[in-house]
This record gives C-alpha cells, structure tokens and sequence, in this order.
C-alpha cells in the first residue's frame, strides 16, 4: 500500500473514478464483483414486514455480479408475470419477486440447474 495520496494530476489514467462510492480507482475500497460461474445455492424467503402488508419472494445468496442479477431478475419477473428489482448486498446478491411464487421459481431453477434451499 502507497503512502503517498494523489493530490491532483492530469493525467486521465489518474483521474478515473469509480461509479459505486465515487472515489478515485486508486483510493476505491469497493469489493469486485464476483464471477456468475462460481458455485452458489439460492435461498428462499418469504418476506412481509416493512411492505404494507404485501408478501414478497426473496431469493437470497446469488453472486455479486450486477449484470447476472439483473437478467435473472428480468427472465424470473417475465416467467412469473409480476414485477421485481434486484440488488447487490455485503456479501450477496438479492433478488425480489412480488407475491408468493416459489413454485414458479423452483420449476425455473431447476430447468436452469441452480440449486437451492428453502421454503
């Protein structure tokens, strides 16, 4: 680790910043995206506290990788026919569908050979 901080340059190399927490690449400490090949079991809930009394599937323990989430978001609010978003935690990636679709979810992860647990 340098002990030295960039003060100003210009240079364009130096002065790319990152889009997450807006800092400089040299000084970013945002953790890097995981790969979608590596080996990942999803984790199903159930979810109605804080949403109006509304019940929402949640797929929990998918890899950090915003481009994966976003098409799997996509094809699993398709297939069910309801809406969703997706989101990146600390350590996972989260996935929301409304309503209680784990038996359209389960047939769609198993068609596409990701292992899960749960409800």
């Amino acid at each position: 680790m340098k002990n030295t901080r960039l003060v100003y340059s210009t240079d364009p190399k130096d002065n790319v910043i990152c889009p997450h927490c807006k800092e400089l690449k040299s000084e970013c400490k945002c953790r890097p995206e995981d790969s979608a090949d590596q080996k990942f079991t999803v984790i199903f809930r159930l979810e109605k506290n804080g949403r109006g009394g509304k019940t929402v599937t949640v797929l929990d323990g998918l890899p950090r990788n915003e481009d994966y989430l976003k098409t799997l978001a996509k094809e699993l609010k398709a297939k069910c026919g309801v809406g969703g978003s997706h989101s990146i935690g600390e350590k996972f990636g989260l996935v929301e569908i409304q309503g209680d679709k784990r038996d359209a979810i389960k047939k769609i992860l198993q068609v596409k050979g990701i292992p899960f647990k749960g409800m």
